[in-house]
Formats: structure tokens, sequence, C-alpha cells
């Protein structure tokens, strides 16, 4: 049985990031960005900003435990031509201006290969990516632990999620969530990193599904079926690790980001989920059916309602609305 009322709750009550953090997550970033953009030195040659990662693309969800949840907004900066054969500088010039500022230099800050990391106690990290847009179009962050730059497609991305999750009835994202809920909270294919994840599950959405296939992404637990054996039928037929392009156009891969054993691993877990998830969407029987959904999600699946129970399909909660940070200048032009 399908429960697509049981997913709705499981989504609003345990997988995703509530709204309040979601909203203390927004005005902590605007904070940063206030500061970064009031320092002398580096706030004139700052452009903007805009969300980036698992935040951006709504896919976000709540923390294991007592574990930070995080989020990664890019900043967009002017190209400085003293530091062109240096692009780890404009990494150290963030985290100078944090090391420096009133508040953030008691809070724990740190440089890693592609940004400024700063931390809140017990609560979440904000990850800060420079971002630079070339004179001849390219875009690109820093690679600080190689000191190099690496092209980027941001807008790229996020179109082709949108268009994704459109071909799958809005229900992609709510599939990201629930199989990063599956990685981080109960433990499975852990080692696969979020980008490839998304990549993997997003890239089996097809729009020739829907006419071969109709309403195979009518509904959460229905589009998780769907998508998760179109994954395990693409996988078993790689048993070696494949190349996965970045779907954003930039002509990257990600291949750097995990290697054979931790693919194996991931191949092997998505051929379990896909057999556990069949068996609990096939199960004509409802105690049975949730009891299998709460084999795969945990305990925290809801139990079936009992039968004086409303039949009103409960409120779906936040609606991860994009983050309202996407700022820009018009000024143009390099800094010397």
């Amino acid at each position: 049985m399908q429960h697509v009322n049981g997913f709705i709750t499981f989504l609003r009550d345990t997988v995703n990031l509530s709204q309040a953090k979601l909203d203390l997550l927004d005005a902590r970033v605007e904070a940063i960005y206030q500061a970064l953009k009031s320092d002398p030195e580096l706030g004139p040659l700052i452009l903007g900003k805009k969300p980036q990662g698992s935040w951006a693309q709504r896919t976000i969800i709540n923390p294991v435990g007592d574990k930070e949840f995080d989020a990664d907004f890019m900043l967009h900066l002017e190209e400085v031509l003293e530091w062109a054969e240096n692009p780890k500088t404009y990494i150290d010039k963030i985290y100078a201006v944090l090391h420096r500022h009133s508040i953030y230099k008691d809070m724990p800050h740190t440089r890693k290969c592609r940004c400024v990391q700063l931390s809140y106690a017990n609560s979440m990290h904000v990850d800060i990516v420079p971002y630079l847009r070339f004179a001849d179009g390219r875009e690109v962050i820093v690679n600080r632990d190689k000191n190099e730059w690496e092209v980027t497609n941001p807008a790229g991305f996020t179109t082709w999620m949108k268009d994704k999750d459109a071909i799958a009835n809005g229900n992609l994202r709510k599939v990201i969530r629930l199989m990063k809920y599956l990685r981080d909270h109960k433990n499975s294919f852990t080692g696969t990193r979020s980008i490839i994840l998304t990549t993997l599950l997003g890239e089996r959405v097809l729009r020739t599904n829907t006419l071969i296939r109709p309403g195979c992404y009518s509904n959460v637990p229905t589009a998780l079926l769907t998508i998760v054996e179109d994954l395990d039928t693409w996988l078993q037929a790689r048993p070696l690790k494949p190349s996965i392009p970045d779907p954003s156009g930039s002509g990257l891969t990600f291949d750097q980001r995990w290697d054979q054993s931790t693919y194996a691993y991931f191949r092997d877990r998505i051929h379990t989920h896909a057999a556990q998830i069949r068996a609990a969407y096939d199960e004509p029987d409802q105690d049975t059916s949730v009891r299998l959904w709460r084999e795969v999600f945990g305990s925290r699946f809801p139990e079936p309602p009992s039968p004086s129970s409303s039949s009103t399909p409960p409120a779906a909660g936040p609606k991860f609305p994009l983050p309202s940070l996407i700022t820009t200048t018009s000024r143009t032009g390099r800094a010397g």
C-alpha cells in the first residue's frame, strides 16, 4: 500500500528541516553577508550572494540527533587581477574578515577546500563559497587545496533540478530527502556524497517515463518506487564505478567524490532498498504494509490511522521556499 498521508506526515514531522530552522538559517546568512559587506577591504568587492547545495535545491533535511545542519551560500566577488595566480587568496580574505569581526572572531571558523566555514554552537554551520564570473563568461569557485579555479554553473544545476522535479510532479525533491534520510539516519550507503545522490536520482527521472508508465510520479511513494527501482536497474548494469557528469553542463564530473568500494556499497544498498520499497508498496494489508515501510525508514514512519480517525490529509508543512538571499548589485568590472 502507498500510505500517501503517512509519507506527508513523515516528511513534515521527521525528515524536513523545520520552518523555524529554515528561517533562522536565512537570518544568520543575511547577518554574515552584511558583516562581509561592511568590511572596508572586502566589502567593495562583493557583488551579491546566492544559495548553494541542498539549501538552494530544497533537499536539506533534519540532522541526526544533536548534530549540526549545514548550508552553503556563494559570495559573488569581483575579480582582482593581483590575486589571479593565487585563487586561494579569496578564501583567505573571507576568513580574515571573520577573524577580525567583533562577533564572528569568537566563533569557530576555519578554511576548507572550497569555502570558509563558520559554526554556531550545537546548531548549524554555514559555508561561505567565494564565486567569480570572469570576463570571458566562465563561472568559477576556488579549490584552496590545489590553489586553482574550478568551473561551476550554479544556475545550470538549479535549472536542471527544476526541470526534473517538474517531470516528477514535484516529488523528486521529496524522494531525495527520503533517500538522504536513509543515508544519514539509517546509516545506509554512508560515504555517498549528496551531490552524487542527487544527480543519480535526478537523472533517472525521464519525461518518456510519464508516457510509457502514466502516473509513475503521481505521489511520493509511487515516485520513490519508480526512481529507486530505475536507479537500481541502472546500477546493476554497472558493476564498476561509472563516470557521473555534472548535470549543470559545466563539463566536469563528480568522479573524484567517491571510489570503487564506496560505489559498490551504494550499489548493493540501493538493490536492497528497491526490493524493500517494492514489497511495502505492493503489500495489500495495511498493517503489514506499514510494518514493511517502517523496516525501511524506521519507527518514526507513522502507524496507520485508527478507523475512527479523520480521513482529511495532514497539512504538508514547510514548502521549502527558495531562500530569500539572492542579492546582486549592478556594478561590473574588475578591481585593481
